[in-house]
C-alpha cells in the first residue's frame, strides 16, 4: 500500500514526507508507460489516493518545486490535480486550497512552457470551480507579472489570463473594480498596451483575451472599440500566424455584432481577408474563411460592398476546397477496397433521436421538423460534406459552406466567375481538381439553381458517369452533389435522368469502399424524399439492394442504411404493403432488432426506421407487431423505473438515457398510425395507458412530445381503451399548451383535436380552459406554421362537437384561424375543422363579419370540398348576401381580390 500523510500540517510550513514523495513520483512515472494493463492499475492507485487531501499537496509540490524532474512527469502531476480540482474542489480543506493557489503563483513563470501552460490550466480550473471572489488578489498578481522583464513570467501570467478570460468571461464582466468601476475597465485597456510587445506570444495572448468579450460587448470594450479596431490594424500583418489568426477571429466577431464599426474600413478589411484566406498557415486561412460565412448574414446595405470582389473571392474559395496531400492520407483516399475493415467505433458520431411531431405541414409533404421547432434537419448541408473521418471543421468545409451561403445571397452573380472555373475543373485530368469542381457545383446548387438549370442536361449525365470514377473521393462527393440536384432530376419528364441515377446510386450503395457506401446511402435518402412515389417502378430493385447492403455493411454504413429505409417508407407509404416487398425488407430488420440489447444505442436509428416502416406497412406489419410492441413497453417501463430510482437516490443510481423511452414511444405511435384498429388487442392486454400517463408528466420535453403523439394515435386507433383515462389525461394536455415548448404544445394540441372528435359533446367540461389557451396561441406573434395549423384544426374540431360553447368567441380567433388554414391541402382534418366553424357561424353569424374577407378567402382555398361541406359554404355565403342586401354585399365584397371573387362566383354563385 502506498502511504500518503493524512495529518495536515499548517500549509505555509507544509513539507512532503520524502518516502511518500518518492512513491508519488514513481506512480507518476509508471502511469506514462504505454502498457494498458499497467495504466489501469496505476489509475486505480491514483484514484484511491484521492481520499487523502494531502495527496493534492504532493501533486502541486511535484509540479512547482521539483525542477530537476522531467517536464512530462511534473506536468502530469498538474493534470491529475486539475481533474481532482474539477471533481472535489469544494471538499478540499481551506488550507489545501490555499497551498495550491500559493504554489501556482510561485511557478507561473517557470522556464518551461509546458509547466507554465499546466499552471495556467490549474488557475482557470480553480476560478471556474470557486469563482474569482474565492481567490482575491489573483488578477492583481497576474497583471503585475505581465509587466515583468522576464519573458517567461510575462508569458506565464498572460497565458493564465487568457485561459481565465476564455473560461470565466461572464465572471470577469460582472466583477467589480476599484472606485465603482468594473474590473474590465482596467483590464481591456491594459491588454491593448501589449499589442506591440516584442514577443509574438504576448501579442497573441493579449488579443485573445479581448476576443473573449467581443460577442457580449461589455461597456469596457464598447468604450475602447475605436482603439481596439485601430490595434487590429496594427496587428493585421504580424509575422506570427497565431496573431493573424486572432486578428481574423476578432474581425469575424465584430462583423457579427458591430458591423457599423467596420463599415468605414470595409474595403480594406475585404482586401485583407482575401489575402488571409490564402494564408500559408491553414488555421489562419480557416479563421479568415469564416469571415465570408458571416458576411452572407449581413444587412442588404452592407452586402453590396462585397459585389465588386466576387470575381476574386470565388476562385479563392474554390481553391480552399481542394484536398491537400495530408487530407488524402488522413481520409485514406487511395484506399479503394475497405468494406471488410470494421469501423473504428470512435469515428461514429453519436446519434440523437428526433421526437415524433404531428402536424399539417407533414400532411402537406414537408420534412419533419426537429423537436421544439428549431427548423428542418438538412441531411445534405454543405458542412456534412464527406470529411467526417478527420477534422469536424476545416478549410475545405468552410470554403464550401461560404460558397453555398454567398450563392444564396448573390445568386447568379456568383456564376460569372464560377462557370469558367467549373468548365476547367470538371474536365481536368487530375482527380483532385475534378473533385473540387464537383464539390463547388454541389455547393451552389441551392443559391444558383436558376442559372445552373440550362446546364443540367449536360451536367447530370456527366455526374452520373462520375459515380463510376476510379477514385473513391470523386465517387463519394459526386453522390452528394447529385443529391443537391435531386429536386430538378425528379421533376424532369419521363425517366431520362431519374432511371440512370437510381441505377448508379444503388450500385454505389454496394461499393467496395465504405465512404462511398455512406455517401450513396445518404444521397439516396435525399432522392427518396424528393421522388416519393416516382420510385415505385424501382421499388423491388431498391429493396433488393438494401437487402444486399444489410449483408455487407459495417457499423457506420448500417446506421445510414436504417435512415434510407425509414425515408423510403415515409416516401412511398402504403405502396410498401406488398407481400413480396415485406418478405425482402422485414427479415433483416427483425434480425437486427433481435440481436440488439436493450441498452444498445443502435436501437435509436433502428426504432426510428421501424416506426416509419410500421406506419407504411399498415396491416402488413401485424405479423411482427406483438414482440415489437412488448419490447417497446419494456423499454418504457425500465426507463421510468430507472428515472424514479435516480431521482430518489442520485448517489447510487445514474439517470437513465431517456432516448430509449422516446424511440419506443415513437415506434408505438407509428404502429398505431399504421395498424389502426389492428393494434386494439395489444393495447387491451397491456398497461400502456398507465405508462403513457407517466410519460406525459415527464420533466423532459421530448418525452412529453412523443407521449402526446402516441396518445393522439391511440385515440384514433382504439379510443375505447383511452376513454376510461380521459379525466386524468386531458388536464395534462391542457397544462402543456405552452408555446415555449413548440413541438410539445403542437402534439398536445393535435391530441386534443383527436380526442374531441371521439368524445363529442362530452368535451364540454374542458372547452373553457382549452379554448382560452388555443386562442392565445393562434394570436401569438411568430407562432410556427405547423403549430398555427394544428391549433386552428383543433379549434374547429372543438366547434364541431361543442359549437354553442365556442361560437360566442368567434371574433377572437377567426382572422388568424382562416389565415392558418388557407394554404393547407384538402384533407379529413381540414374538413372537420371547417365543419366546426360552419356550425359556429350558424349560431353567431356576426362573429366573423369584421373579418369576412378572411373567411371567404379560406373557403376559396378549397380545391374540391365534399358536396355537403360545399353546400354549407354556399348556404353561409348566400345567407350573408341575403341578410346584407345587394348594396351592402357589393360594398363588402368590392375590395376582394379579383381571383377570389371569380372563385366564389364560379363555385358558390355569389
Amino acid at each position: 500500500h502506498y502511504f500518503i500523510q493524512s495529518n495536515l500540517r499548517i500549509m505555509s510550513q507544509w513539507q512532503p514526507d520524502n518516502d511518500s514523495l518518492m512513491q508519488v513520483i514513481q506512480l507518476l512515472k509508471e502511469s506514462q508507460y504505454p502498457c494498458n494493463e499497467t495504466q489501469r492499475a496505476i489509475q486505480q492507485k491514483l484514484e484511491s489516493l484521492n481520499q487523502f487531501h494531502d495527496f493534492n499537496n504532493y501533486l502541486i509540490y511535484v509540479l512547482s518545486k521539483l525542477t530537476t524532474e522531467d517536464e512530462p512527469t511534473r506536468s502530469l502531476a498538474g493534470l491529475i490535480l486539475k481533474n481532482n480540482l474539477k471533481v472535489f474542489y469544494h471538499n478540499f480543506p481551506p488550507e489545501v486550497k490555499s497551498f495550491i493557489k500559493q504554489q501556482c503563483l510561485s511557478c507561473i513563470g517557470d522556464p518551461s512552457s509546458l509547466i507554465r501552460a499546466t499552471v495556467g490550466i490549474l488557475c482557470t480550473t480553480i476560478v471556474t470551480k470557486g469563482g474569482l471572489e474565492d481567490w482575491p488578489g489573483l488578477l492583481e498578481h497576474l497583471c503585475t507579472m505581465i509587466s515583468s522583464q522576464t519573458l517567461s513570467e510575462c508569458e506565464g501570467a498572460f497565458g493564465a489570463l487568457q485561459k481565465i478570460c476564455e473560461d470565466s468571461s461572464e465572471q470577469l464582466e460582472n466583477l467589480a473594480g476599484a472606485n465603482n468601476t468594473k474590473a474590465l475597465d482596467t483590464l481591456i485597456p491594459l491588454f491593448m498596451q501589449y499589442f506591440q510587445h516584442s514577443s509574438s506570444k504576448i501579442r497573441s495572448c493579449a488579443l485573445a483575451c479581448i476576443n473573449q468579450f467581443i460577442i457580449n460587448l461589455p461597456s469596457a470594450l464598447m468604450d475602447n472599440l475605436g482603439n481596439f479596431v485601430q490595434g487590429l490594424t496594427m496587428l493585421a500583418s504580424d509575422e506570427d500566424p497565431e496573431v493573424r489568426k486572432n486578428v481574423c477571429r476578432a474581425l469575424v466577431m465584430l462583423l457579427e455584432v458591430r458591423v457599423d464599426q467596420l463599415t468605414p474600413h470595409m474595403n480594406d478589411i475585404i482586401e485583407y481577408m482575401l489575402i488571409r484566406t490564402q494564408d500559408p498557415d491553414e488555421n489562419v486561412a480557416l479563421e479568415a474563411c469564416e469571415f465570408w460565412l458571416a458576411y452572407a448574414e449581413l444587412p442588404t446595405e452592407v452586402l453590396s460592398m462585397l459585389q465588386p470582389y466576387l470575381h476574386r473571392l470565388v476562385p479563392i474559395l474554390i481553391q480552399g476546397m481542394k484536398y491537400s496531400e495530408i487530407d488524402i492520407i488522413l481520409l485514406k483516399g487511395d484506399v479503394d477496397d475497405d468494406e471488410m475493415v470494421p469501423d473504428n467505433e470512435q469515428d461514429i458520431k453519436p446519434r440523437f433521436h428526433k421526437s415524433r411531431i404531428h402536424g399539417q405541414s407533414l400532411l402537406n409533404g414537408e420534412k419533419q421538423a426537429k423537436g421544439d421547432g428549431e427548423g428542418e434537419d438538412d441531411d445534405d448541408d454543405v458542412d456534412d460534406v464527406d470529411d467526417e473521418a478527420f477534422a469536424d471543421w476545416n478549410l475545405r468545409k468552410c470554403s464550401a459552406a461560404a460558397l453555398d451561403a454567398l450563392s444564396n445571397v448573390y445568386k447568379e452573380e456568383i456564376l460569372g466567375p464560377l462557370l469558367p472555373i467549373l468548365m476547367e475543373t470538371l474536365s481536368n485530368s487530375e482527380w483532385e481538381i475534378k473533385e473540387l469542381g464537383i464539390l463547388a457545383l454541389g455547393a451552389v446548387a441551392e443559391g444558383c439553381m436558376n442559372g445552373i438549370i440550362p446546364h443540367l442536361p449536360q451536367l447530370v449525365p456527366f455526374l452520373v458517369t462520375a459515380l463510376s470514377d476510379k477514385k473513391t473521393l470523386v465517387r463519394s462527393i459526386t453522390c452528394w452533389t447529385l443529391s443537391r440536384y435531386a429536386h430538378w432530376i425528379v421533376n424532369q419528364p419521363g425517366e431520362h435522368y431519374l432511371g440512370p441515377l437510381v441505377e448508379e446510386l444503388l450500385k454505389r450503395m454496394l461499393d467496395t469502399n465504405k465512404r462511398v457506401q455512406e455517401a450513396a446511402c445518404s444521397a439516396f435518402a435525399t432522392l427518396e424524399e424528393e421522388a416519393c412515389t416516382e420510385l415505385l417502378p424501382f421499388l423491388k430493385h431498391i429493396l433488393s439492394t438494401f437487402l444486399e447492403a444489410f449483408k455487407k455493411y459495417q457499423h457506420k454504413s448500417l446506421l445510414i442504411l436504417y435512415d434510407a429505409i425509414g425515408t423510403l417508407a415515409d416516401s412511398v407509404g402504403y405502396h410498401l404493403n406488398n407481400p413480396e416487398y415485406i418478405e425482402i425488407l422485414m427479415p433483416p430488420l427483425i434480425g437486427k432488432w433481435n440481436c440488439l440489447k436493450d441498452d444498445d444505442k443502435d436501437l435509436f436509428p433502428l426504432l426510428e426506421c421501424l416506426s416509419s416502416v410500421a406506419t407504411a406497412l399498415q396491416t402488413g406489419f401485424v405479423p411482427y407487431a406483438e414482440p415489437v410492441y412488448q419490447r417497446c413497453l419494456l423499454l418504457i417501463e425500465r426507463t421510468l423505473t430507472a428515472a424514479v430510482l435516480a431521482a430518489a437516490q442520485p448517489d447510487q443510481y445514474e439517470k437513465p438515457d431517456k432516448d430509449f423511452m422516446i424511440v419506443a414511444l415513437d415506434l408505438l405511435s407509428g404502429m398505431a398510425e399504421g395498424m389502426e384498429g389492428n393494434i386494439e388487442s395489444l393495447v387491451k392486454n397491456s398497461n400502456i395507458l398507465p405508462l403513457l400517463f407517466q410519460c406525459m408528466q415527464d420533466d423532459m420535453s421530448e418525452v412529453r412530445q412523443s407521449s402526446f403523439a402516441l396518445l393522439g394515435d391511440l385515440t384514433k386507433a382504439c379510443f375505447q381503451h383511452v376513454k376510461p383515462y380521459i379525466n386524468e389525461l386531458v388536464p395534462v394536455l391542457v397544462n402543456n399548451l405552452q408555446p415555449c415548448y413548440i413541438s410539445v404544445c403542437n402534439n398536445a394540441t393535435w391530441a386534443i383535436g383527436e380526442i374531441s372528435i371521439q368524445l363529442g359533446p362530452d368535451m364540454k367540461p374542458y372547452v373553457g380552459v382549452i379554448l382560452n389557451q388555443l386562442i392565445v396561441i393562434i394570436n401569438r406573434d411568430n407562432t410556427p406554421k405547423t403549430l398555427l395549423e394544428n391549433t386552428a384544426i383543433t379549434i374547429g374540431r372543438l366547434g364541431l362537437v361543442c359549437a354553442e360553447e365556442i361560437a360566442p368567441h368567434l371574433n377572437r380567433f377567426i382572422k388568424n384561424w382562416c389565415s392558418s388554414l388557407r394554404n393547407i391541402r384538402d384533407n379529413e382534418e381540414k374538413d372537420s375543422a371547417f365543419r366546426g366553424v360552419c356550425a359556429m357561424i350558424s349560431l353567431n353569424p356576426g362573429g366573423i363579419i369584421q373579418y369576412f374577407v378572411y373567411f371567404c378567402d379560406a373557403v376559396g382555398s378549397w380545391v374540391s370540398p365534399k358536396e355537403d361541406l360545399k353546400l354549407m359554404f354556399k348556404q353561409i355565403l348566400h345567407g350573408y348576401k341575403s341578410q346584407l342586401g345587394d348594396e351592402n354585399w357589393k360594398n363588402l365584397t368590392e375590395p376582394f381580390p379579383d381571383q377570389l371573387k371569380k372563385r366564389l362566383a364560379h363555385f358558390y354563385a355569389v
